[in-house]
């Protein structure tokens, strides 16, 4: 593995940067507690990253994207994490981004029209609709409780979801139904509700620790929802396998964007530590300084090879479900770490409002169990480990 970067490369690397530190972040400010008025800024970052030639840089140029492979999306998805309105500037957040792939990869041309176009362009939102109140589904998906079953020519389906991101707003949402008997990859599939559906009904916004998103986390209710077979997003019971198709680039980029932040909160620390003089000394010369700034610089260093390494292999064609399973573990676990760090060194200052530490740390706590938590990544990853094992052992 070439671990040099390309002229173009870091060209393309420096221009996000920039773009990031100069358009994106003095407007950080506008960004609105509730839903009013995402729309207006999102259109307007993204309108000024499509003039500096950053807009979409996950999708081909088919869809009006920079057609990146995944080892040059990390060093531009992790610029743009710097902010937490640069992937939405980029038109690469959650839970877009994950599903654009999606659509582009098992979508019919007529759903790749209809959903896949304006997404991508910018000009509507998206939701994916899996998690459920107990006792259905969260990190075990075999839990799942809404259903979908087919009366006459309809598709009808039932059930309740919650920590729904970006629910509020989105023009549509890809909602994962029990359409069989749950049993390894089968039994689910993945059905295309448009948001005005009058069966669909958003119950509430949650309020949770981190707000820094269009359309929060909802709670939705699909009560006796009739979709019509088009509405199917590849082929019946195969929810599950599209799910990881999804997933493991989807787990990734959040990688690569939480990194950026917690760059952002290093760099805070130490401009602090730097000029900040205390016991007859700068805060940058004492040693109880020192070690957790390198301790972060060491970690920060591991987790980005860690997501080079990952893509990488996603550009070779591999799936790297075992790769991109520890990338997140060992990425979500850092940054919260680093974080806490530059809030420790900034002492006060770090958990007020006028420097944006006391923000990422609200905002980057929750990465530790959405997209899988640590504690389910870890089971699946020794799973895998003694699975080898056995095979090895029969020969």
């Amino acid at each position: 593995m070439d671990f040099s970067l390309s002229p173009e490369q870091r060209s393309l690397q420096e221009r996000t940067r920039r773009f990031i530190d100069e358009v994106v972040i003095p407007r950080e400010p506008e960004a609105p507690l509730d839903n009013s008025g995402w729309d207006t800024l999102r259109s307007q970052l993204q309108a000024a990253a499509g003039e500096a030639g950053l807009f979409l840089p996950h999708m081909s140029s088919a869809w009006g994207g920079m057609g990146l492979d995944w080892r040059t999306c990390t060093l531009v998805f992790e610029e743009a994490g710097r902010s937490l309105l640069g992937s939405q500037a980029l038109n690469c957040s959650a839970p877009d981004e994950g599903n654009m792939h999606l659509l582009e990869k098992i979508g019919t041309p007529e759903q790749k029209e209809r959903y896949l176009q304006p997404l991508a362009a910018g000009a509507t939102r998206s939701a994916f609709g899996m998690t459920e109140p107990a006792p259905g589904a969260g990190a075990d998906p075999s839990l799942l409780q809404t259903r979908a079953e087919q009366r006459g020519d309809r598709w009808v389906i039932n059930g309740r979801k919650w920590f729904i991101t970006g629910a509020q707003g989105a023009a549509f949402i890809i909602v994962m139904a029990r359409t069989g008997e749950i049993r390894g990859h089968g039994g689910a599939t993945m059905f295309l509700v448009d948001a005005d559906n009058p069966a669909y009904t958003i119950v509430r916004k949650v309020p949770t620790l981190d707000t820094m998103l269009p359309g929060g986390h909802c709670e939705i209710e699909f009560n006796d929802c009739e979709v019509a077979p088009a509405a199917v997003l590849g082929e019946v019971n195969k929810g599950f396998e599209y799910a990881q198709v999804r997933l493991g680039p989807a787990r990734l980029t959040h990688c690569m964007r939480w990194l950026g932040a917690a760059r952002r909160a290093m760099e805070h620390a130490v401009r602090y530590a730097a000029q900040r003089v205390s016991f007859g000394a700068r805060l940058a010369d004492q040693q109880g300084v020192q070690w957790p700034i390198a301790d972060s610089e060491i970690e920060m260093h591991a987790a980005r090879l860690m997501i080079w390494h990952a893509a990488w292999l996603l550009d070779q064609g591999h799936p790297a479900r075992h790769e991109t399973s520890m990338a997140k573990v060992f990425v979500a676990e850092t940054v919260n770490r680093v974080v806490d760090r530059a809030v420790q060194i900034c002492g006060a200052l770090g958990i007020s409002e006028d420097i944006p530490l006391a923000m990422l740390y609200r905002e980057i706590r929750p990465f530790r169990i959405y997209d899988g938590p640590s504690e389910v990544h870890r089971m699946s990853i020794a799973r895998r480990i003694f699975r080898r094992a056995d095979e090895a052992r029969s020969g």
